[in-house]
């Protein structure tokens, strides 16, 4: 290609460059100019933010650590000695507990647990009814749209449908805002993890929550036991053969052992290793994260309508030379 060539190539070239390339220079200018407009955004949203995170009320969480119940002695032991001889029965009695931690923990969440739990020790108002909590007073302040704490009765909506929550409501909200259990896959540590905005709420949800699951397995325990026992005590009754008669007292004498040891084990299925004391620190909002949120999602709104300024201005002044 000949120098004249390249010189009309490089010629051609030379415009596109310059109506199609974004000047830097003249990018930083046009942020400059809008810098006022930047502020400006910057500041409300900043604001926002401040007002948002001062809005929320604190929240606290309770942790308590738990550990499985030694599940080689005590009942699975007593419950294993006569496995086979209970198969001879028509019964299994082996093994029952190996899956106990598992069961619990996933009664712990269920609906139906939950909701006898919070209409058991009235939270219902406490979970839904109130907006804060005085930290002065050590009261609830009530959100008094929705429950009238004088009468102590939930008020109406406009369609005059009653603010009183079902148990679905009660368990989804408490699952959502309060509830969290996890566990430690490494040594099988539980933890459960309870908010509220009481300090000392969230403290005693969690203690009655250990103390409300290892009641539900021990009666659900001592139940099945009872019922077994009955059933041995039937074929006992049945049978003239020695030797059968010998397993079914044996076997009776296994269940009655584990009704005994059940009603006298109050921690029966988790054992508290480090028990829920009263948070001292918020564990939300994060009010600073909050702001500064906020006001790093204003400064990119700004310059974003900044440049789309830019852009419009540039298409309307290539479109009207």
């Amino acid at each position: 290609m000949s120098k004249h060539e390249l010189r009309v190539q490089s010629a051609m070239e030379k415009p596109y460059r310059q109506d199609d390339e974004i000047d830097l220079r003249e990018l930083f200018e046009t942020f400059w100019r809008g810098k006022w407009l930047i502020m400006a955004i910057t500041v409300v949203f900043a604001a926002g933010g401040v007002a948002y995170a001062l809005y929320k009320p604190n929240v606290y969480q309770a942790n308590v650590l738990l550990a499985p119940a030694n599940e080689e002695g005590g009942l699975q032991g007593l419950s294993g000695q006569l496995g086979g001889l209970a198969s001879l029965a028509g019964i299994s009695i082996g093994g029952e507990r190996s899956n106990q931690t598992i069961i619990a923990k996933e009664v712990l969440q269920s609906r139906a647990f939950l909701a006898d739990f919070i209409r058991r020790h009235n939270l219902e108002v406490p979970l839904m009814g109130t907006e804060a909590w005085n930290e002065k007073s050590q009261a609830w302040v009530y959100n008094l749209e929705i429950y009238d704490p004088e009468t102590g009765e939930w008020l109406l909506d406009e369609g005059g449908k009653s603010y009183k929550p079902t148990d679905w409501d009660l368990v989804k909200t408490f699952k959502e805002k309060s509830l969290n259990v996890s566990e430690n896959k490494d040594n099988g540590m539980i933890t459960i993890s309870v908010k509220s905005l009481s300090p000392s709420a969230a403290q005693q949800w969690a203690q009655w929550l250990v103390k409300d699951i290892n009641e539900h397995m021990r009666k659900q325990d001592v139940t099945k036991a009872t019922a077994r026992i009955n059933y041995l005590e039937e074929k006992l009754n049945d049978t003239n053969v020695a030797g059968m008669q010998q397993v079914f007292y044996q076997l009776i004498e296994n269940e009655t052992r584990t009704v005994m040891l059940a009603n006298a084990q109050q921690e029966y299925v988790f054992e508290t290793v480090d028990p829920a004391v009263v948070p001292q620190e918020k564990s939300e909002p994060k009010r600073a994260l909050t702001v500064v949120l906020a006001t790093i999602l204003g400064l990119m709104l700004s310059i974003i309508i900044v440049f789309i300024r830019l852009v419009l201005f540039t298409s309307n002044k290539s479109s009207n030379p």
